[in-house]
């Protein structure tokens, strides 16, 4: 914002090309899934597939069941922009901790790193989008690239969040 703002005063960029600039979609799809963040939560759907992780792995642990949540936010955040999946995971993670009877601090955090790492898909950022065409790259490009980057964050994720954000404080 303060960079953007420098840009504006000393006369880089003008107004109107900061306002054309404004991915206009992205911000009402967030603004859109908020309520449905909301929604999950009190219609009991985040408590649904917070169940259905636990059922899955949580006979494993608490750590099995962190690898869940950042499985399912790392596929979904392929298809769906990274904010907005946060605002759908973030209930569903907190559920999640709540059944174990741990802390929600590392259920988080990996759901924002899971998040991040939308690096499997040219449809999971805009920026992966925008250097498709002028790099030349194709689909298969980031999946070759993208899964063991991916991979190599799932480990790293699922090994030091529990130190870092212990499970039981």
């Amino acid at each position: 914002m303060l960079g953007a703002t420098l840009m504006v005063l000393t006369r880089c960029l003008t107004m109107e090309d900061a306002y054309r600039f404004i991915e206009w979609p992205a911000v009402f799809l967030i603004a859109g899934m908020l309520p449905l963040g909301i929604a999950m939560e009190r219609t009991g759907a985040a408590r649904f597939l917070a169940d259905g992780v636990v059922g899955a792995a949580g006979e494993f642990g608490p750590r099995a069941v962190l690898a869940g949540i950042f499985l399912l936010t790392s596929l979904a955040t392929q298809v769906i922009p990274t904010a907005a999946l946060v605002v759908l995971m973030s209930p569903i993670a907190i559920n999640t901790a709540m059944d174990l009877e741990v802390s929600p601090l590392p259920f988080m955090m990996t759901v924002a790193m899971a998040a991040s790492a939308s690096l499997s898909s040219p449809v999971s950022h805009p920026a992966n989008t925008l250097v498709m065409g002028p790099g030349g790259y194709r689909f298969i490009d980031y999946v070759r690239v993208g899964l063991p980057l991916t991979l190599v964050v799932f480990v790293l994720v699922v090994l030091l969040v529990p130190v870092l954000w212990p499970f039981h404080p």
